[in-house]
């Protein structure tokens, strides 16, 4: 994604209001339009969302009250909402449930001490990531293997609803099929002969009402139709006698304030390796998020202020008994559709949680179960990204292997799993196409326009000369590479007076490039053959002068231009046998 220049906004807590200027105001009431509708469509997705996080219904209400709230204040960006989200609270699931404590069920009091808990150390991760300036480690998760990483994660979040729809029993939860997703939803389609035909009549009825909002019908906010729908009919026709089931009394009031309680050492170290995968999912999905609204109105964006934001937001999540919040795409292109320029519309839906939370929590103990289950299937679906898959696969299909990986092990292994594998991936494209540049030797035609040719044996620029262009900076993984072209080039039946390093691309060496380096130099001149630098940097050049290279080819040789050495070269027409 494009970047923006990031500098930090004075005064962070007052930042909130101080950036409505004037003009801003006449779109106050826009922005608290914005908040509503986003309240609207945003309760019933976290509500759905607890039951991939394995948490009260009620939780799920909680993301958007104070996390909401403490970002607003602390975080730089103007568009970003957080709240619960399906990847982070997969994550979660995945390593509380990894703990392998036993008697340990999601929805008890000890599971959401444990979610609390991730929340706070996941917060911890952020803030100490914002102390060491590390915002920029967003970037090392690509594009592609984020897209595969979501792509697992929604077909292991609409699996893991088959139960809900259809109204089986859950399969048991234990370590040893804790990532087994196929085999859990085999499980549960296994025990068709025990299904609700009330409960599928509800979960179709739901998935249609969500399809036909959402495609044709979008100006009203499909899932709160569906779960006010719900709600009356459950309560009408009393579904729940009918075998339907529902949620049940749902506490009402704000929640409780205070840190997890109950808990040792080892469930804090159990749960670092789930909070570290939390954190990197948070810092990608946030800034990618954040970055491409700051581009597209222009504004200023600071990773490393948000990065403070999340983690006020986490804090206060963890020490108001809920779960693991994230800086959510699809809560945020929701305010975005409805014009929303600041924060405001944020906190409007957080006063309408609130109200919620003291005021009409009662109905919702006769909303089906099965509703959330329809609800959460849709939202991981449209994770399952085929749109993005294709087109990588049509523009890059090693990437597109690389993705489609990252999302085979997210389902089979494990989203945990997944995460790592993703940023190892990051890392090995990365590498990979610095280790495989597309190195040239750079040629004139009649009329003096630039052509390339691969760096091959024998590759001239014209008789006597290779000019060799290496097209990334030299450290440890290509060095060799840069060796062996230059020394290939060389080495043949007859070899150019003059080779010349168009340095242009080079933005770097480390202690392997820079020695390399130096000894190539050595090398070339015990052929006889002149060595020059073109295109180098300052910056590049005091490194050559640390690393000795200057020495052993001489100051001369280092040139503005390629047509300076080209110059050079013409001007010299070095005889064989010298070195110039």
């Amino acid at each position: 994604m494009l970047g923006v220049t990031a500098q930090p906004e004075p005064g962070r807590f007052g930042m909130l209001f101080a950036s409505i200027r004037p003009y801003d105001r006449a779109w106050l009431s826009r922005d608290v339009v914005a908040g509503i509708t986003l309240a609207a469509l945003a309760i019933p997705e976290v509500m759905g969302y607890t039951k991939i996080a394995g948490t009260p219904v009620i939780t799920g209400l909680y993301t958007l009250l104070l996390p909401v709230l403490a970002f607003a204040v602390f975080g730089s960006s103007r568009h970003l909402v957080v709240g619960g989200d399906s990847a982070t609270a997969a994550i979660m699931y995945a390593g509380i449930a990894s703990l392998g404590i036993a008697g340990l069920q999601p929805g008890s009091s000890e599971w959401l001490e444990l979610a609390s808990l991730s929340a706070l150390l996941a917060a911890a991760f952020l803030f100490l990531a914002r102390l060491a300036r590390l915002g920029f480690l967003a970037n090392f998760i690509s594009r592609t293997v984020l897209v595969g990483f979501l792509t697992g994660v929604g077909i292991q979040v609409a699996l893991g609803q088959i139960p809900g729809l259809l109204g089986v029993p859950e399969p048991h939860v234990h370590v040893g099929r804790l990532s087994g997703t196929v085999v859990k939803a085999w499980d549960s389609i296994t025990e068709l002969g025990q299904a609700s035909g009330a409960t599928i009549a509800v979960s179709v009825v739901v998935l249609a009402t969500l399809v036909v909002f959402g495609r044709w019908i979008r100006a009203v906010p499909g899932g709160l139709v569906a779960v006010v729908g719900a709600i009356a009919v459950s309560w009408a026709f009393d579904l729940a006698a009918h075998g339907v089931s529902i949620l049940g009394p749902v506490p009402s009031g704000l929640p409780h304030l205070g840190a997890p309680k109950g808990l040792g050492w080892s469930d804090t170290t159990g749960l670092i390796a789930t909070a570290a995968s939390m954190f990197l999912v948070i810092l990608a999905q946030s800034a990618a998020t954040a970055r491409a609204y700051a581009v597209k109105y222009q504004e200023r964006f600071d990773e490393n202020a948000d990065l403070v934001g999340l983690s006020a937001a986490n804090l206060a999540a963890g020490l108001s008994s809920t779960f693991v919040v994230n800086g959510s795409p699809t809560k945020t292109e929701m305010v975005d559709e409805a014009h929303s320029h600041t924060q405001v519309a944020q906190l409007t839906t957080a006063a309408v949680v609130a109200l919620v939370l003291l005021f009409l929590t009662r109905p919702l103990q006769y909303l089906p179960s099965a509703v959330l289950a329809a609800v959460v299937f849709l939202i991981g679906l449209k994770l399952v990204d085929v749109a993005h898959m294709r087109e990588i696969w049509r523009l890059r299909k090693d990437e597109f292997w690389v993705a489609a990986v990252t999302a085979t092990v997210v389902v089979a292994l494990g989203v945990e799993q997944g995460i790592v594998l993703a940023l190892v991936l990051s890392l090995v494209l990365h590498v990979k196409r610095h280790y495989v540049p597309q190195d040239v030797v750079l040629q004139w035609d009649e009329d003096g326009r630039t052509t390339t040719v691969p760096a091959r044996p024998a590759a001239v620029s014209e008789p006597g000369l290779v000019v060799y262009r290496f097209a990334v900076g030299v450290f440890y993984a290509n060095a060799h590479r840069l060796s062996d072209e230059v020394l290939g080039l060389a080495d043949v039946p007859e070899p150019p007076r003059w080779l010349v390093l168009d340095a242009e691309a080079i933005d770097d060496v480390d202690y392997t490039g820079g020695k390399t380096l130096a000894e190539l130099a050595g090398q070339l001149a015990e052929r006889n053959l002149v060595f020059a630098i073109a295109n180098a940097s300052p910056a590049l050049r005091a490194e050559l002068d640390r690393f000795g290279v200057t020495e052993k080819i001489g100051a001369e040789r280092y040139f503005d231009t390629v047509d300076a050495a080209r110059a050079a070269f013409h001007a010299h027409r070095t005889p064989p046998g010298t070195t110039g």
